[in-house]
C-alpha cells in the first residue's frame, strides 16, 4: 500500500476485527496512562473496514486521506473526506472504513482509556456495507 500520511503505516491489522487489508500503527501507546488516551494511524485499502465495535470512553477520528465512511448502528452512514473530524460518543456501536473505490486513512484517538478496551462485535456484512456506501 502506498503511504498517504507522514505517519508510519505500521503492520497489517488483525483479520479478526477488520474486513480486507488494514494497517495499524500505535503512535501514542500511553503505557503509564498519563494521558488517558491512545493515538493511532489507520490505513484502509479500498472496501476495507472495521467490524462493528464500541469504545467505553469514546473515540475521535481525524481523516487524513482518501474517502471513507462512518456509521453508528441504526443511523445513516456519513461520507468522510480529508479534514473531517468524527467525535464518537462512549459506547456508540459503529464501524468506519474506506469507500469501495478509494483507500482511506485516519488518525484515531481513543479517549478515557481507563474505562476499558474496545469491544469488538460482528463483521459489517457486505449488504450493510453496500447500503451504507451507495451514496
Amino acid at each position: 500500500m502506498e503511504q498517504q500520511s507522514p505517519f508510519p503505516i505500521g503492520p497489517q491489522a488483525s483479520p479478526e476485527t477488520f474486513t480486507n487489508k488494514v494497517w495499524f500503527n500505535l503512535l501514542v501507546p500511553d503505557e503509564d496512562h498519563s494521558f488517558d488516551t491512545h493515538v493511532y494511524n489507520v490505513n484502509f485499502e479500498p472496501a476495507a473496514r472495521t467490524y462493528w465495535h464500541w469504545h467505553p470512553g469514546g473515540q475521535i477520528l481525524l481523516v487524513t486521506s482518501g474517502i471513507g465512511f462512518y456509521q453508528e448502528k441504526g443511523k445513516p452512514a456519513r461520507k468522510l473526506l480529508p479534514g473531517d473530524v468524527v467525535t464518537i460518543p462512549p459506547r456508540a456501536v459503529h464501524w468506519h472504513g474506506a469507500a469501495p473505490d478509494s483507500s482511506f486513512a485516519h488518525i484515531g484517538i481513543g479517549t478515557q482509556e481507563h474505562l476499558g478496551p474496545i469491544a469488538w462485535l460482528e463483521p459489517v456484512t457486505d449488504a450493510e456495507y453496500g447500503e451504507a456506501t451507495a451514496q
